[in-house]
């Protein structure tokens, strides 16, 4: 049994992994934002001590910024101001003698997402795009995470474009520069709001520039958009795939390219799991 833990900006996710399926779990809030690093590592344990059994073998851990994969160390996390450099993994094993491992949340997203696939229609090369807050990328090829030399190899959302970065421009910072509330938009595109549409095809150009970009990178048989703003793939699916069909140059690849909506919750608990 493996103790998965996804740790975000607004919610801590703990769940109890057998045989890729949580057994037993729970969400709390985040961190305060004033929390000291002494006051958040008390958090963190306190929670985990109340889901920790003896029979756990091991804890996984997706954190929201890059990572020192090989000694667990976490830098800068954006979202919790006092995390500019923690030693998580000495600190957890020393507080609960069990291997800890440690990662960026999108790569553990990413283990979800292809774990969730059945044996017969493994990806070869998975790229998993998280659209939210922010956007997050992991690539998993065969099997295996590719997490670049510093545990970046997905952060395109940094890339210029449009005077900003793509990141601008596929993620909820997008719909709210449009004068709109996320949920707000979905509503009133479910509605047949012009507006809101309008507002959603836009998005989903930009997007599709972000997948150009990731099949260029990448050269993925499969890509699966997650996150919150996925739920109104049929809003914005139209307008991306036509940026990809009028705009990458490889139209073979396109072929045989598929592109999956996962919205599971328990998937980034599953994915820290398995790191």
């Amino acid at each position: 049994m493996t103790l998965g833990i996804d740790i975000g900006g607004t919610n801590i996710s703990l769940g109890l992994v057998r045989d890729g399926k949580i057994e037993q779990g729970f969400s709390v809030p985040s961190f305060a934002k004033g929390a000291t690093l002494e006051e958040t590592l008390d958090y963190l344990s306190a929670q985990i001590r109340k889901i920790h059994r003896p029979e756990v073998e091991r804890i996984g851990i997706g954190v929201p910024t890059v990572v020192d994969i090989h000694r667990g160390i976490v830098y800068d996390a954006l979202n919790i101001p006092s995390w500019k450099e923690v030693h998580l993994k000495e600190y957890l094993e020393k507080e609960f003698g069990v291997p800890v491992d440690i990662n960026n949340d999108a790569n553990c997203f990413a283990m979800g997402v292809y774990g969730s696939y059945p044996a017969e229609d493994k990806p070869e090369v998975l790229v998993v795009i998280t659209l939210g807050t922010g956007v997050g990328l992991g690539i998993v090829h065969e099997g295996k995470l590719f997490c670049g030399a510093n545990c970046g190899a997905g952060e395109l959302c940094a890339l210029p474009y449009g005077g900003s970065i793509i990141e601008d421009f596929t993620s909820k910072k997008f719909i709210t520069d449009n004068g709109w509330d996320s949920m707000d938009a979905a509503k009133a595109a479910r509605e047949g709001n012009p507006e809101a549409l309008k507002m959603f095809e836009a998005f989903g150009c930009h997007l599709g520039a972000l997948l150009h970009t990731v099949m260029l990178a990448y050269d993925p048989d499969r890509i699966a958009l997650a996150g919150g703003i996925a739920n109104n793939e049929p809003f914005f699916r139209a307008s991306m795939e036509k940026y990809l069909r009028d705009h990458f140059p490889y139209g073979k690849a396109l072929e045989r390219l598929r592109i999956d909506i996962c919205t599971d919750d328990d998937l980034p608990v599953i994915g820290a799991s398995m790191i």
